[in-house]
């Protein structure tokens, strides 16, 4: 999401919300912004670089519980779940490896793993991918299935030059099975800051439905200050959904929240942004663990007191501090955003959104702190 200001054109689309006063429109959208499902199956072999890869998409390490284990528990032609502790509408599955058998057939595999059921389906391996990989992934193309992504795992012993030479391989072996112009994702599955990962994320983020797209990004670790930055821009959004409906209309740039918001509101989408920010003391002890950092290292990075707990009192204190710093010139911009009939409002939208947008800049520069430490002392 480019800056919600510039890419919205919010003034126009506030005045049209007012206007429409579409407040259960917006009531739906943001209740699927905040619990959205979203399902990532991850096919390839099973091994060491596949479990940390299913483990690392979740902010776990092998010993957490929960986390995928080596060998995997699961029967090898059984499929199994893996639900995030943290946010329980992302799961991943991860499918069982693809047979190199001659005689298998694609269609087969299919079926029985329904794998067009899937948002998204990433296909891994540690070397280059198999025959039987390939056709899996031509006969999901041919269904008009777009989400489709391959990654090389990078393993403790591969180098710069190893992973680059792999990967060459594997575009070699793309091309000679018919793909035009494949690609192939380099990714560090024990520490996904590292390699492409990132770039990864990007495709699919613009390939996917935008709802499911806003999942994927509330629900990943926060492991770079590139999603931090992208989170604080999501729940900014949710922020101008506060403030239209503590004003009681619809003014709102994008879809989201349901009906007149108060602290209670205010507290549930902070709390949302606290756990996708990888801010609650359970969070932070696990990144500790798993850098080898000191835990209360991390947890003295946090300044804010919603990034420790996300309490009514202290939302009720910010809002109370809005009112009272709520400056003519804001209040100014939001009336010139407003029908004329709705300006009489203007000044509990105006409380509201300096209250959400402080709160959420200062959550997300203690997450920023302690994510810029937590890699730095990794690499």
């Amino acid at each position: 999401m480019a800056d919600v200001l510039k890419s919205l054109n919010l003034l126009e689309s506030l005045k049209e919300s007012i206007e429409k006063n579409n407040i259960s429109d917006i009531k739906d959208a943001v209740e699927d912004m905040l619990i959205s499902r979203i399902n990532i199956a991850v096919v390839g072999e099973r091994g060491t670089e596949k479990t940390m890869f299913l483990n690392s998409l979740r902010g776990l390490s092998v010993g957490d519980e929960g986390a995928a284990l080596c060998p995997s528990a699961a029967a090898p032609e059984e499929l199994a779940a893996f639900p995030n502790p943290k946010h329980p509408d992302f799961r991943l599955w991860d499918l069982p490896t693809i047979s190199s058998d001659p005689t298998f057939h694609p269609e087969n595999y299919m079926d029985r793993y329904k794998i067009l059921r899937y948002n998204a389906i990433i296909m891994t391996f540690t070397q280059s991918p198999s025959t039987n990989m390939v056709a899996v992934w031509k006969e999901v193309r041919s269904l008009q299935k777009d989400t489709l992504y391959f990654a090389l795992l990078a393993s403790e012993k591969d180098t710069e030059k190893t992973l680059e030479a792999k990967r060459m391989a594997s575009l070699e072996v793309l091309k000679a099975e018919g793909l035009s112009q494949p690609k192939v994702f380099l990714v560090c599955p024990a520490a996904l800051e590292k390699l492409e990962f990132l770039k990864l994320l990007e495709v699919m983020q613009g390939d996917l439905p935008e709802i499911r797209a806003h999942a994927l990004l509330l629900a990943l670790p926060t492991f770079s200050s590139t999603l931090v930055a992208q989170k604080k821009e999501a729940f900014k959004a949710l922020g101008w959904a506060a403030a239209s409906l503590s004003a009681g209309v619809s003014a709102i740039p994008v879809p989201l929240v349901a009906s007149m918001v108060d602290a209670s509101v205010a507290v549930r989408i902070l709390t949302k942004a606290q756990i996708s920010l990888c801010l609650d003391d359970e969070s932070v002890e696990r990144l500790a663990k798993q850098r080898g950092i000191e835990p209360n290292k991390l947890k003295g990075l946090r300044t804010c007191l919603l990034s420790v707990e996300v309490s009514k009192s202290e939302v009720k204190r910010r809002l109370s501090m809005a009112e009272k710093d709520s400056t003519t010139a804001t209040t100014k911009l939001v009336e010139l955003a407003m029908p004329r009939h709705a300006r009489s409002i203007s000044r509990s939208f105006t409380v509201m959104l300096q209250a959400m947008s402080s709160a959420i800049d200062d959550m997300s520069a203690d997450a920023d702190k302690i994510v810029t430490i937590a890699t730095g002392v990794s690499q």
